[in-house]
């Protein structure tokens, strides 16, 4: 039994009973503790490393929501309006207009085989465009002899072109929500949501889950994961398909794999019976580094896909409420029922009637099943209010707010979608930690890239892409920020008594960061350097450019 004791220029340990410390002793892959050299010397002989002497060592980031297609949509073009970078470090120019995009989209399907296989892209981001919407006809000019799919970079909403939509029997006479239609009637070419999708992928051949079959994915997404300083992620709803969850299976046992991945069984994709069967056989293969305990239902759509849904009085510039993915007709069917079977669920809630239908489907299954610590929690969360946060705090459940939405789309809410009044008050954290609520904080990649400091500065900041603040009150400090990115975000994953924090008896994870995020500027917190991780004390350093 090998101790090492890591000596760093400061560790925050995120353990009020010692918040920082000079030194870290690890044996077997655990904490034996943190604070000056001379106060671990009691464990007996150990070997003193210094490689991190001028370092900063926090607990491994752990992103509450991921989706692990971060390291599978690469292998198509990346159509969005911001710049982006690939796992494999390839920069993608942001597109700043429709044009810009069927201009990409032809380019590349010249590359194609002529084999009328699918195109398939990602990333599309219309909300910037000035109202206008993609068509059918726009598509139509990539190619009519293939079928072409566009994924919103919001992955709720997609466009397709006319063969898809003809194979798929879409027409004026289809009434499905979530199927947009012009003024004439007419399918307009954009699908919102899991039925109006799921019309459009079987038609054309995609299948999603399938994209992290092959061990590419899933490595992909550890990598950049790591690379943020993550060693812990959720792959937040996947139906787990045999080809996938043997993918996470062969990279996990590796030990060159740099994470602790969680997928979350999407509750839609059976009936409750056979999910809770089917996810008490996937946790018999639990690892240290693979986790099968999470269940997501996803309620509404997304904000500024035009598909979340709103109490009054609505979308700010009078868009029709959004589409239900799992209504109030049925999200007590699913909820209870992995409620009284012991799991943990997970929401999807964007607009503020969503978090209410969800809330009070929390509190009919606490009063027909009581259950303690059962931490469900609310994802995103983004309208939520106070009224709707001291009710969570009532019945025990967590939230974790999407803070990355306030640079990249805090804009066009506080114009278009919601309003300045709602949206200076949207991913409410200040609110959340007034009133006591459980709370974490993420990228939700691939919607946006991985990067727990940036998240982190996201919710201390509360900056637009324009610069403009947006919710002073909402701010939190960037001691409060970094717990939502560490033991907040583990709490809410139920993990918190074996991660999220340097303490006596947890796994070696670390972040290692090149500066101290409570020394520099609050504005300056996203550029700070990521030296590497280390995972259940194995060092994993970044490449450097």
């Amino acid at each position: 039994m090998n101790t090492v004791v890591y000596s760093a220029r400061r560790i925050l340990t995120m353990n009020p009973n010692q918040p920082f410390a000079t030194h870290v002793a690890v044996r077997d892959g655990r904490i034996l503790g943190a604070g000056s050299i001379e106060s671990l010397k009691g464990w007996g002989r150990f070997e003193l490393d210094d490689r991190f002497a001028g370092k900063v060592i926090l607990p491994g980031f752990v992103e509450g929501h991921s989706h692990a297609y971060e390291g599978g949509v690469w292998k198509f073009p990346y159509v969005g309006y911001f710049d982006r970078t690939s796992p494999d470090g390839t920069r993608s120019s942001g597109l700043k207009s429709i044009d810009e995009v069927v201009a990409t989209l032809q380019a590349y399907e010249r590359t194609m085989p002529r084999d009328g296989s699918t195109l398939l892209a990602w990333g599309f981001d219309p909300i910037y465009f000035g109202g206008r919407r993609m068509d059918l006809a726009d598509l139509d000019e990539v190619s009519t002899a293939r079928p072409v799919v566009v994924l919103h970079s919001n992955l709720h909403v997609l466009n397709a072109n006319t063969p898809v939509f003809a194979k798929a029997g879409i027409t004026r006479h289809t009434n499905v929500h979530g199927v947009v239609k012009d003024e004439r009637g007419e399918p307009s070419g954009e699908l919102q949501e899991n039925t109006a999708k799921f019309m459009a992928y079987r038609a054309a051949g995609v299948e999603l889950s399938t994209l992290l079959s092959d061990g590419a994915a899933t490595w992909g997404f550890a990598k950049v994961a790591q690379l943020a300083g993550v060693t812990t992620a959720t792959d937040l709803h996947n139906t787990l398909p045999e080809s996938t969850v043997a993918a996470y299976l062969e990279a996990s046992a590796s030990v060159d794999f740099p994470l602790r991945l969680l997928p979350a069984f999407a509750a839609f994709s059976m009936s409750p019976d056979d999910g809770i069967a089917r996810l008490r056989e996937l946790a018999k293969k639990n690892s240290e580094r693979l986790r099968f305990q999470l269940v997501k239902i996803i309620t509404d759509g997304s904000i500024q896909g035009l598909s979340a849904r709103m109490r009054w009085p609505g979308y700010y510039d009078g868009t029709l409420n959004g589409v239900w993915n799992v209504g109030p007709d049925e999200i007590d069917r699913l909820l209870l029922a992995y409620h009284r079977a012991g799991f943990q669920v997970h929401i999807h809630t964007n607009g503020d009637q969503a978090s209410e239908v969800a809330i009070e489907a929390v509190e009919r299954a606490l009063a027909t099943a009581p259950r303690w610590d059962h931490r469900h929690t609310l994802q995103h969360a983004q309208m939520a209010d106070a009224g709707q946060f001291r009710r969570m705090k009532a019945l025990g459940m967590c939230a974790n707010l999407f803070t990355n939405h306030l640079f990249y789309w805090g804009d066009v809410h506080y114009a278009k979608t919601l309003g300045p009044e709602r949206a200076e008050r949207m991913n409410a954290c200040g609110t959340a930690l007034h009133l006591g609520v459980p709370f974490a904080i993420h990228c939700d990649a691939p919607v946006t890239p991985i990067g727990p400091l940036f998240t982190a500065w996201c919710a201390v900041n509360r900056l637009t892409a324009t610069g403009r603040t947006l919710g002073e009150a909402e701010k939190i400090s960037v001691a409060h920020a970094l717990h939502a990115i560490t033991l907040g975000a583990a709490y809410t994953l139920k993990l918190d008594e074996e991660l999220g924090s340097i303490d006596v008896g947890k796994r070696a994870d670390f972040a290692i960061l090149d500066d101290d995020p409570l020394a520099v500027a609050p504005v300056k917190l996203k550029d700070i350097g990521i030296w590497g991780t280390m995972l259940g004390g194995r060092i994993f350093e970044a490449p450097r450019t």
